[in-house]
This record gives C-alpha cells, structure tokens and sequence, in this order.
C-alpha cells in the first residue's frame, strides 16, 4: 500500500524527533495549505460565477450542492482507510483539492464549473474528515482546546496571505481568474506533495474501527453535527452571495472583508480554545448559538428594514467569529467517544452534517429570488434548535455521561 515504505513510528517515539517532523507540526502545515486554496476559491467564486458565467441565485444554489454531495458521502473514507493510510488519505485529498482549484477559471461553463467544484470538493471534505480524526487522535485531550485553536489560527494565517495578496494585487496588476486560481492551487499541491514525503507515517496507540460506526450514546453529538451542517450551509452559501448581489462588492472588497475575518480569527481562535478549557463546551456552545439566532435575525432585518452595507459586513465578521468556536464540539466528542470510533464517526459525523447540505442550497435558491431575508430567518431557527440541543452537554462529558440525561456508568459497545 502506498506510504509503505516510509518509516513508521508510534506517537511516543514521534516526541524524540524534532518538532519540524512531529505530528503536531505536520497538522499545521495541513492547517496552512488547504485554505491557500480553498480560501482563495471562496473569495473568487461569487465574482466568477456571476460576472463570468452569469449565475443567480438559482444556478449558486446547484453549485452548493454538487460542492456537498462529496461531504454527504465522506463515509467513504471508511472504505478508503482498509486500504490507504489516513495521514496518506489526508495528504492526497489535499492535492486533488489544489489540483481541481487550479483548473477552476479554465472552465467557465456551468458544467465545467460544476464538475470542477465537485473534484475540489472531493478533496475538501475528505480531507477535512481524515484532518478532524487525526486531530483528535494525535492531540492530548487536556491540550485539545488550545492545540485546535491555533491549528485554527493557522488557517486563518494562511487565508489572511492568499486574501492579503488578492487585495493588493487583484487590480494593481489586473490579474485573471486563471493566474489566481492556478497560483493558489498549486500552492496547496506543493506543501502536500512535500509532507507525503517528508514525514513519517505516525501509529496511533489505538487501531481504528475499519467500518460504519452508529452508537446511541452519541445521539447528541450526531444531532448538533445535522443541525450544525443545515445552518452553516445558509451563511456559505448567501451571505457572500449577498455582498455581491445586493451590495455590488467587488472581487478586492468581498476579498477585504474576509482578510478581516481571518485577522480576527487569528486573534480569537487560540483565546476561545483557553475559554473551552476553562469553561466547558457547553456553556461556549450555547454563547455561539444564541450569538448566532441573533445575527440571522439581523440578516433578514437587512431585507425588511433596508439596512445599510455597514451592517451587513459587520454582520458577516460576527458570524465568522461565532463559527470559530465551533470546534467546541469536536473536544466535546473527543471526551465521550472510544478512541477506536474517531476514525469512523468522523466519516459519519461529516455525512450526517452533510445531509441538509445537499438539497437545501437548491430550494433555498429558489427562495432567495422571492424572498431572501426568509432564507436567513430559516437560519435562525436552525440556531435555536442548535442552542436547545446545548443544554443537553454535561459540565464534564465522557464515556458514559454524554448528555445531562446519561447516568454515569460502564460503557458497553452500543
């Protein structure tokens, strides 16, 4: 199998190894280079789409959900783990992301557009949901919090330099679509191809389960995940489109305001990792979601009051700020799973967050040329939903005390 015959070592025997060739390390170069790419294909998109090949809100709403189908079927990587390695799955995913992003503008035609989006993503969601495993399985549960808030602050660096560089280079040189998106990607295609090779293969002490995980005991968890994918799709999909649409953003503006966005990531994700520490995921969880009822709410108020562009970007750096606790749920599965189930439930946990993501952006599509502050009050009550769920997070969760209903006890294999 392919990264046999590279050196393998188990996690402790990793710790003796510089720390440029440690697992930790190897996460945040993972961390930097899918958002050079994605990043960059993200703050493009609405631009391209709509000056290039004439999208509305019917057609953004077809792109999203062939971008989801490879997220509703990432328990795939189930399948894929019998026979590829997740750190070389990982790795892999990352090049197709980068390659596909790289031949994006070559392709202007909705179909082209179409299957091209559906290749990157393949390489998105894949290696998001071989990243969040091995995330979980390589990082201390103590120093999880802090460990995944920079590795979020990493990607926000990452996005700040791709972003940074659009605005001062998009019109001071006149760039193409084509040069931008060919330069990210291959980017992203580098840095993967230099890990694959650079690093060791790392052993987890705790051999994955190689095949569809369900257990009742993390009902909660998969039920936030549902709600969680149905909502965020809402803010991926239209608040941007928004920008463009309603506001006339150009490419250097809608670009600024996600360089605002990730300054302010960097800034906060490693101080919201300390406050998961301090404070639980429980009580962050339940202050992202009321945060977010109430920016929603503020959306639809930009539609029924005729408020102003000011508000709408402020609205939209909130809404990011909010998102970045969102990895609060990811220690709160790392508490209460068997560490054999990461692997596993990460894939199912990334198809359940998926399921509302593939149909929902075509019938909010739709929505959206009657009526689009009812697309962002539809978001609202999925973030009420999510906020009732919180309440159902113990203090402390863990095996066996997975919600406030669990009596602590032995936990048998359900």
């Amino acid at each position: 199998m392919f990264g046999d015959n590279i050196r393998r070592l188990d996690l402790d025997e990793a710790k003796a190894l510089p720390f440029v060739r440690q697992p930790v390390f190897l996460l945040f170069l993972m961390a930097f280079a899918m958002p050079i790419a994605f990043a960059t294909w993200s703050a493009l998109l609405n631009n391209f789409v709509i000056e290039v090949a004439g999208f509305t809100g019917v057609e953004i709403g077809w792109l999203h959900t062939v971008r989801e189908i490879p997220g509703f079927l990432a328990i795939g990587v189930i399948f894929l783990i019998i026979f590829v390695r997740e750190q070389v799955l990982g790795l892999i995913s990352l090049i197709l992301l980068g390659l596909a992003t790289g031949m994006t503008a070559y392709f202007p035609q909705f179909g082209g557009i179409l299957m091209l989006t559906l290749l990157s993503s393949i390489g998105f969601h894949y290696y998001e949901t071989v990243n969040q495993s091995l995330q979980l399985q390589w990082i201390d549960k103590a120093k999880a919090p802090q460990t995944l808030g920079w590795l979020t602050a990493a990607g926000s660096f990452a996005s700040l330099i791709a972003y940074g560089l659009l605005v001062l280079t998009w019109k001071t040189f006149d760039l193409s679509y084509e040069t931008v998106y060919l330069i990210a990607g291959g980017i992203t295609v580098l840095i993967a191809a230099f890990c694959l090779f650079y690093f060791p293969q790392f052993e987890t002490p705790h051999p994955q389960n190689k095949k569809m995980v369900l257990r009742k005991r993390y009902w909660l968890y998969y039920a936030l995940q549902f709600v969680s994918g149905a909502r965020r799709q809402i803010f991926v999909v239209f608040a941007a489109f928004m920008m463009v649409e309603r506001f006339g953003f150009e490419v250097h503006e809608i670009t600024g305001l996600f360089l605002i966005n990730y300054v302010a990531n960097m800034i906060f994700a490693p101080l919201i990792g300390r406050a998961i520490g301090v404070f639980g995921e429980r009580k962050m969880l339940v202050f992202e979601y009321v945060g977010l009822t109430l920016v929603f709410l503020a959306y639809g108020g930009i539609y029924y009051f005729g408020w102003g562009v000011v508000l709408a970007a402020g609205l939209y750096v909130v809404n990011h700020l909010f998102f970045s606790m969102a990895f609060a749920l990811k220690t709160y599965f790392q508490k209460i799973a068997d560490p054999a189930d990461i692997a596993p439930t990460a894939a199912v946990a990334f198809t359940i967050n998926h399921i509302a993501a593939v149909f929902l952006p075509v019938v909010l599509g739709y929505m959206w040329v009657s009526s689009p502050a009812s697309v962002f009050i539809a978001a609202a009550g999925m973030a009420v939903t999510s906020l009732a769920l919180s309440f159902l997070i113990p203090r402390h969760p863990e095996p066996g005390h997975e919600t406030i209903f669990a009596r602590l006890k032995p936990v048998a294999a359900q």
